[in-house]
């Protein structure tokens, strides 16, 4: 079973990324529609609407005990990195083509362009819960101490998008970053699944010798 530790840092490195996301999109999709009142709105809106059906899908998705959810977890992360790559392109894009359109119509274009990555962000807590739940069958304990690092990692993020991230390589740069952290956090994490599969490959090998065995042994006890 992989450490505590190796997990904690995982998620860590998730919420930097997340942020960093988050910080990186609102800045372009302000700039796309404006910063007012209704536009802010409606981009933190989206953004927490998105986090909160990722949530409940990740919820779901992890009930089922037989789920890889680390597994599940490093898809997820690759998910993300993936549409990172792309995202400001795609918003960009997107902006041109619905210029002038009404406030609730610019929620919707809105919800549906962070939609993607942000059910995929609300997932991951879910999921890693699911997984030290398993192993330690503290359910507090498991949800607190991975929402507090997850958080302290978007604290990093938040300082230090501020004081050094943007200023030196601006929008696309930090997107680039946060989607090179989604993939070795995505890396990290097959690792750790990788690991909580070897004590049952080696018990499966060990009952396949053992019974080639008992077999063998009967063979030459019978006449």
């Amino acid at each position: 079973m992989p450490g505590r530790v190796w997990i904690y840092t995982i998620f860590l490195l998730s919420g930097f990324a997340a942020l960093l996301y988050q910080i990186v999109w609102q800045r372009a999709l302000y700039a796309i529609y404006g910063i007012n009142v209704e536009s802010v709105t409606m981009v933190v809106t989206a953004f927490m609407l998105g986090l909160g059906l990722g949530s409940l899908a990740g919820g779901v998705v992890s009930k089922e005990p037989k789920r890889p959810v680390l597994l599940l977890f490093s898809l997820v992360e690759l998910g993300i990195g993936l549409f990172g790559t792309v995202s400001l392109a795609v918003f960009h894009a997107v902006g041109r083509a619905t210029l002038g359109m009404s406030a609730l119509a610019t929620f919707f274009v809105t919800f549906l362009l962070v939609l993607v990555p942000t059910l995929l962000m609300g997932s991951t807590l879910p999921l890693l819960v699911a997984h030290l739940v398993r192993s330690s069958g503290n359910v507090g304990k498991s949800v607190g101490t991975l929402y507090f690092v997850n958080t302290l990692g978007s604290a990093f993020a938040s300082a230090a998008s501020v004081l050094f991230i943007l200023g030196r390589a601006g929008q696309a740069g930090s997107v680039r970053i946060a989607a090179l952290l989604n993939v070795t956090v995505s890396l990290l994490a097959y690792v750790a699944h990788r690991r909580t599969m070897r004590p049952s490959e080696i018990a499966q090998t060990f009952a396949r010798v053992h019974a080639a065995a008992s077999e063998e042994a009967t063979q030459q006890v019978q006449p």
